[in-house]
């Protein structure tokens, strides 16, 4: 008995370390995409080589090691165009796009309407309980990455298309938390992590014309290539798919917002971007948010008089 509640108290706590494992990778992005564009690529670009140089790697790291990883069943596929299609690619699109139109501050907090979305779909989808904590974390991380990406104070506006496809690149990023949900219940999350890419790679011919991008790479490139798909693409989905089979997609999508954080301090500490006061008050609600979703839910004794 003692040893069954010892490993559900380690998987408890693993859930929320490999999902803020997951945001700390996908926060280290900037440092490859800085390097991919100083070669004259764009987000479209990389967007292409992370999907289809994961699906390679993976590919073969299964050929390898567990081939029974690549099986999945027929009646289960949908759950990856979930997955690959209607969140990776859809997020995708829509996320590049609003970098385009409004700036990547502006795209970065309208990308964090996710949790709000991953929320709402779990009450729905599987029953979770909108708790009050859950929603002053919510409201601490909203504050948080407005603040982390210098809205404040600089007069920003938006048209109403810049608007939608913000909220559309929060709305897909939100859809992998619904459908490897369902997926991580059957499958690994390696089998997970390698669909979405496939599915993903599939649609990815629709932006970039894959024989001419690939034509275009050269031996200096192909280190940045690589270095985006493990430690920004594969890990970080493998550690976030993995964890969300762990814990509840509304708390993990709150605590994956370590993100923006993460590229903040990189800016700052790298990039010698500006430190002011409201970015680092931002930080502070962030850290603030996840360690408040950390924290175990104290339930009081009713006494007898």
């Amino acid at each position: 008995m003692s040893e069954n509640m010892e490993s559900k108290k380690n998987s408890n706590i693993l859930g929320p370390v490999m999902v803020f494992l997951a945001g700390i990778c996908w926060g280290v992005i900037s440092v490859f995409i800085k390097g991919l564009t100083s070669f004259d690529y764009d987000s479209f670009d990389i967007m292409c080589f992370r999907s289809w140089a994961s699906v390679v790697l993976m590919f073969i790291f299964f050929l390898m090691r567990d081939r029974s990883l690549l099986k999945i069943k027929l009646r289960d596929i949908w759950m990856f165009i979930g997955t690959g299609i209607f969140s990776l690619t859809f997020f995708s699109y829509c996320y590049f796009t609003s970098i385009v139109r409004s700036g990547a501050a502006v795209a970065v907090v309208l990308l964090y309407t996710s949790p709000i979305f991953v929320m709402l779909m779990s009450a729905v989808v599987f029953k979770e309980r909108i708790t009050f904590k859950k929603i002053v974390a919510l409201i601490l991380t909203f504050i948080g990455c407005v603040l982390v990406a210098g809205l404040i104070g600089t007069g920003s506006r938006l048209s109403m298309g810049a608007l939608l496809l913000g909220l559309g690149a929060g709305f897909g990023y939100a859809l992998y938390s619904i459908f490897a949900g369902f997926a991580v219940k059957k499958y690994s999350s390696l089998t997970v992590t390698f669909y979405t890419f496939l599915f993903s790679g599939i649609t990815l011919p629709i932006f970039r014309n894959p024989v001419a991008l690939i034509g275009s790479v050269s031996l200096q490139v192909i280190p940045w290539i690589v270095g985006t798909s493990i430690i920004c693409t594969v890990l970080p989905y493998l550690c976030y798919t993995w964890g969300l089979g762990k814990m509840e997609a509304g708390k993990a999508a709150v605590l994956v917002t370590v993100e923006p954080l993460v590229g903040a301090i990189i800016g700052i500490l790298i990039y010698h971007e500006d430190a002011n006061l409201f970015k680092l008050l931002g930080i502070v609600l962030i850290f603030s948010a996840v360690i408040l979703l950390s924290l175990p839910n104290i339930k009081v004794k009713k006494t007898t008089i």
